[in-house]
């Protein structure tokens, strides 16, 4: 671990403090001042550390995180509208507004079109990649949340919360195509690439997988000892399937069979999973602070490396799939408002929090 030089100004209020110290007294103390201006600690077992804290700034409550890797951008939900980052610079470089309650944004590049699920408004705003610029809404069901896009049939799913179904969305045109009933509360889906979409399904602990063409359900797993799905992830190589569950581990599930391989242990107040082809690595956001680090050692053999200390409230993330660095979303947390039951924001604290090795 390096440390940082300690400035002048700091140097001179010392030495003319304590100029009647021994020269041994005066050492530690110089110590002890160039150490208030360490490095950050060294990353632990995973290589995994906050490298940067990007500031955003704004009020409200967030959601999902999603990273377009080719186009070098990412973008942060944030209660009306979706923030726009270029992870190059690491500078906000737009904004799509008019998104009430938005919880998750989907992107299909070959079509050049975006789509945000909008909860408090029960729509999907569908927008330009290149200029941001708004080109529709769609109703959904009620409560949209999570939003996936399909690359096989050429369709978004919104999974809605309070309607316990998914609707299924044209992304060329914008037209509805249908809607499946989803038997609970749906929380974060995956596409597989060949045809599926996976779904936890958070108040049930099962796991649907649906047919994204005919909209049927292909199958109902249950998730046990799981409970309270809420993250979904999948190596597409090995059809493993990584769902962040509530009593704090990571259901491990073959996405054939449905069935749970392992559970490893993750922190409390999981919201979101990632899983990085590149590194074999699976990753658990929790809202008590910390990224889970899990390594697929096997198709059948899963480790937990490290819990990566992060920033309480930090429980989504997404990850560039080039650099292998991972982004969250936090805030400063204060006492609920009068009437409120959820904890309120400290006004300007939203930031990104950029986890890399």
């Amino acid at each position: 671990m390096t440390t940082s030089p300690m400035p002048q100004t700091t140097a001179r209020r010392v030495i003319t403090l304590f100029a009647g110290t021994t020269v041994l007294a005066l050492g530690v103390i110089l110590f002890a001042a160039s150490r208030s201006h360490a490095a950050a600690p060294a990353p632990g077992p995973s290589g995994y550390r906050v490298i940067k804290t990007v500031p955003v700034g704004g009020d409200g409550f967030w959601d999902y995180l999603t990273v377009d890797s080719p186009a070098r951008r990412l973008y942060i939900s944030h209660a009306t509208h979706v923030a726009v980052m270029d992870i190059d610079s690491d500078t906000i470089v737009g904004d799509i507004p008019d998104t009430e309650g938005v919880h998750g944004i989907a992107l299909a590049p070959e079509l050049n079109r975006g789509f945000t699920s909008n909860g408090r408004a029960n729509t999907v705003t569908i927008f330009d990649l290149k200029t941001l610029k708004t080109l529709g809404t769609v109703k959904t069901g009620t409560n949209p949340d999570a939003i996936v896009f399909d690359g096989v049939t050429k369709r978004v799913f919104t999974m809605n919360g309070r309607s316990h179904d998914s609707t299924a969305i044209n992304a060329a045109d914008g037209s509805v195509v249908g809607t499946l009933e989803l038997g609970g509360k749906p929380e974060f889906a995956v596409a597989d690439g060949t045809g599926s979409i996976y779904v936890n399904i958070e108040d049930q602990s099962e796991l649907v997988r649906f047919d994204a063409q005919k909209l049927t359900i292909l199958n109902r797993w249950p998730l046990a000892p799981c409970e309270e799905p809420s993250g979904l992830a999948m190596d597409l190589k090995t059809h493993r399937l990584f769902a962040g569950c509530h009593n704090r581990m990571m259901a491990v599930v073959d996405a054939e069979t449905g069935k749970v391989i392992a559970t490893p242990a993750i922190g409390e107040g999981v919201d979101a999973n990632a899983f990085d082809a590149g590194t074999k690595d699976a990753f658990a956001s929790n809202g008590d602070g910390t990224l889970t680090v899990v390594h697929e050692d096997s198709p059948e053999k899963f480790t937990v490396v490290e819990n990566v200390p992060t920033k309480r409230s930090a429980r989504t993330m997404a990850l560039d799939s080039e650099t292998h660095r991972l982004y969250l979303s936090a805030a400063d947390l204060g006492p609920p408002a009068e009437g409120q039951r959820r904890p309120s924001i400290v006004p300007g604290s939203f930031v990104i929090l950029i986890v890399g090795k």
